[in-house]
């Protein structure tokens, strides 16, 4: 009837806008439902992410809920790899937030090496990879040197 690779790209559409409802309402059919969890440890890993994100926000309420119900049936099919999951989850979402932290660091230190030389009318150069600390030091060798 369905092949595993049909159903994880239907599971995974959980995390569509559109689509999640009608994704998550395959659920209520039984044969469906046996087949996920029996390849529970294929396919939860690829769909907890969205499964977490909707269940924490996701602006339609019955999104939600069935989001709810689903996590309840993968957490009751192998609640040690769920576990797994949320913790790699918490993880993900940890560097996620660091790696954005760092990025708006950069570039609140690009703009206050561009405000400063903006007062003096030099020219700023910044190399699309240059790191802070470059940025930094080529910073003090433009203010050591007169700049």
């Amino acid at each position: 009837m369905f092949s595993g690779k049909e159903i994880v790209l239907t599971i995974s559409c959980v995390a569509g806008i559109h689509v999640a409802e009608r994704a998550l309402f395959l659920w209520n059919n039984d044969h469906i439902r046996n087949l996920i969890t029996q390849n529970c440890r294929v396919i939860l890993p690829i769909i907890f992410p969205a499964l977490e994100k909707n269940a924490q926000g996701h602006w339609n309420q019955a999104v939600q809920s069935l989001t709810l119900n689903v996590r309840k049936i993968l957490s009751d099919a192998d609640l040690a790899l769920f576990d797994e999951c949320s913790m790699k989850f918490q993880e993900d979402e940890i560097k996620e937030r660091e790696k954005q932290e760092k990025r708006q660091s950069t570039w609140r230190k690009l703009e206050d090496v561009a405000a400063s030389k903006a007062v003096s009318n030099e020219a700023v150069l910044a190399s699309r990879f240059a790191s802070s600390i470059t940025i930094a030091v080529r910073a003090n060798q433009l203010a050591t040197a007169g700049g």
